[in-house]
C-alpha cells in the first residue's frame, strides 16, 4: 500500500512554474486545500476540471492580464491535491501582480524548492525515484540523460527495487511462519526451502550493482582528463572542443596553473573535459600545485586522454606520461611532424590545422558510449540507491549464512527485515520522512 493523503489542512503554496525573467508565458501553480480560492483573488469563474479556458484577471478592481486558467481537482492532480494553474504574459509587472495577489492572502505561502513532487511524494502519486527522475528530466542535457530520466519516470527503476523487496518479503514469510511452529522440528525445512531462494536474491542483487555506476556517471557526467607535458596543445584541443576560449594558450609552458572543466555533449552522452597542467618537474610551488592536481584528476577520472608532440618520438614510443594509463593518445601537430607509429589508440592530430579532429571527436565518443550506454533496462542513478541496495544485498547473505548455521532463525528474519525496509526507502515504501529533504534540496522552486 503506498503512502496516505496527507493532512489536507496545510497551507496552500504557490510558485512560478516556468522559468523566471521576461518571456512569452509564465505559468503560476498554486496546491493546497485553498487551491479554488484562486478564482476569488482574481474575480474570475473557476472552469470546469482539466478544461483550459481563458479568464481575465483582476485585482481590487483592476485588470492586471488575461491569460488561461486550468483547474484540477483533487487528487486527479500532479500533486494530488487541488490545484490551479494560471497561464499569464511573462512580463515583470504581471509577474509582480499575480505573486503579491497570491502572497497577501491568508493560508498561501511561496512554495519551496521541490515542494510540488514532495506533496506528490506523500500523497501517492509518485514514488521516489520518478520524482527524483522529474528533477534529473528538468536538468537534462544530452538525449542520453533525456532517455535515462523518461525511463526512470515510467517506473522501470521502482518496479526492480519493488521485486527484489517482494522476494525479501516472500522469504521473511517463511521464516516467520517457521517461527510461528516453533514446537515442530523445521531446522532442515528452513534450509532447504529458504537458502537457495536467498541465495538467488543476493547474485540478483549483486549483478545489478555490477554496472560500473553507469547511471550515475550518466547523470552527472563523464569525466575526461586531457594530459600532457607542457605545449603539446592541450588547452587549444579543449577550446577547440568547447568552441570557445576555456583556456589561454601561449607558447610559454607552464601557462595552464589549474584544473579547467568544460561540459559537452558527446553523441548524446554527457561528459566533462578537464584541460590539465602540462606535467613536468618543476620548482616553482604553484606550478607544482597545479601538476598535483593535474595528476589527482588524471588518477580519478573515467576517461584519460593523453596527448603527445610529433616530435617527441621517445613519448610516442612509450606512450604513456608518468605512469597515467591513457585510454586513447592523441599525437598532435602532424603537420609539423608526421606521424609515423599506427597503432590502436593512437591518432594524429593538428589542432591549429584542424587535422584529424573529426577522429579524434568519434574516438572519445566511442569510448564515452562505452562507458554510459546500457541496454535500456533499469539502472540505478543515486549514491543512495546503491547505498540502500548494498545493504539489503549484505543483509540477505548475511541471513543465509545464519539459516546455513543452523543459528535461530529469529536472527535471519531480523535480517531481512533489515533488508526490505533498505530496499522501500528507495521508492518510499517505508521511513519517507528520513530521505524527503535528501531528495528534494536539489529541485528548482515551481517542481
Amino acid at each position: 500500500m503506498g503512502p496516505t493523503m496527507i493532512d489536507i489542512s496545510r497551507e496552500t503554496i504557490f510558485a512560478l512554474a516556468s522559468a523566471p525573467g521576461p518571456a512569452g508565458i509564465a505559468v503560476f501553480r498554486v496546491s493546497g486545500p485553498r487551491a479554488r480560492h484562486v478564482a476569488e483573488i482574481f474575480d474570475f469563474r473557476m472552469p470546469c476540471a482539466r478544461v483550459a479556458s481563458l479568464r481575465r484577471l483582476s485585482v481590487a478592481g483592476r485588470q492586471v492580464d488575461e491569460g488561461v486558467v486550468v483547474w484540477f481537482d483533487a487528487p486527479n492532480s500532479f500533486t494530488g491535491e487541488a490545484t490551479v494553474e494560471l497561464s499569464v504574459h511573462g512580463g515583470r509587472a504581471v509577474y509582480d501582480s499575480v505573486f503579491r495577489a497570491l502572497d497577501h492572502e491568508e493560508g498561501f505561502r511561496p512554495a519551496v524548492p521541490g515542494e510540488f513532487s514532495r506533496r506528490a511524494v506523500l500523497n501517492g502519486r509518485l514514488d521516489l525515484t520518478a520524482a527524483e527522475a522529474i528533477n534529473d528530466l528538468v536538468n537534462a542535457e544530452t538525449e542520453a540523460q533525456q532517455d535515462l530520466a523518461l525511463q526512470q519516470m515510467a517506473g522501470k527503476l521502482a518496479d526492480q527495487f519493488n521485486d527484489f523487496r517482494k522476494d525479501v518479503l516472500a522469504g521473511r514469510a517463511q521464516l516467520e511462519a517457521y517461527i510461528d511452529f516453533t514446537d515442530q522440528d523445521l531446522p532442515g525445512s528452513v534450509i532447504e526451502d529458504v537458502v537457495p531462494h536467498l541465495a538467488r536474491l543476493g547474485r540478483e542483487m549483486r549483478s545489478f550493482l555490477d554496472d560500473g555506476r553507469r547511471g550515475e556517471r550518466l547523470r552527472s557526467g563523464l569525466r575526461v582528463a586531457v594530459v600532457g607535458r607542457p605545449n603539446t596543445g592541450k588547452s587549444s584541443f579543449v577550446n577547440w572542443l568547447a568552441e570557445r576560449d576555456v583556456a589561454i594558450v601561449s607558447e610559454h609552458p607552464g601557462t595552464t596553473r589549474d584544473v579547467l572543466e568544460v561540459q559537452l555533449d558527446l553523441g548524446g552522452y554527457p561528459v566533462i573535459v578537464a584541460d590539465t597542467a602540462g606535467l613536468r618537474a618543476v620548482s616553482n610551488p604553484v606550478e607544482k600545485e597545479g601538476i598535483a592536481r593535474a595528476k589527482s584528476w588524471a588518477q580519478n577520472a573515467d576517461l584519460r586522454i593523453v596527448m603527445l608532440d610529433a616530435s617527441d618520438q621517445k613519448d610516442i614510443d612509450d606512450g604513456s606520461i608518468q605512469g597515467l594509463d591513457p585510454d586513447l593518445i592523441l599525437v598532435n601537430k602532424i603537420d609539423l611532424e608526421p606521424l609515423e607509429v599506427c597503432r590502436h589508440g593512437v591518432l594524429g592530430i593538428s589542432v591549429t590545422k584542424e587535422m584529424g579532429l573529426a577522429a579524434a571527436v568519434a574516438a572519445m565518443t566511442g569510448l564515452a558510449k562505452g562507458r554510459l550506454s546500457w541496454g535500456g533496462g533499469p539502472i540505478m542513478t543515486r549514491e543512495r540507491h546503491r547505498s540502500a541496495l548494498t545493504a539489503a544485498a549484505a543483509a540477505v547473505e548475511r541471513a543465509g549464512g545464519l539459516l546455513q548455521n543452523q543459528d535461530p532463525i529469529e536472527l535471519a528474519g531480523e535480517e531481512l527485515r533489515f533488508a526490505s525496509e533498505a530496499l522501500g526507502r528507495v521508492t518510499g515504501h517505508v521511513d519517507v520522512e528520513a530521505v524527503l529533504d535528501i531528495v528534494f534540496r536539489d529541485f528548482c522552486i515551481g517542481k
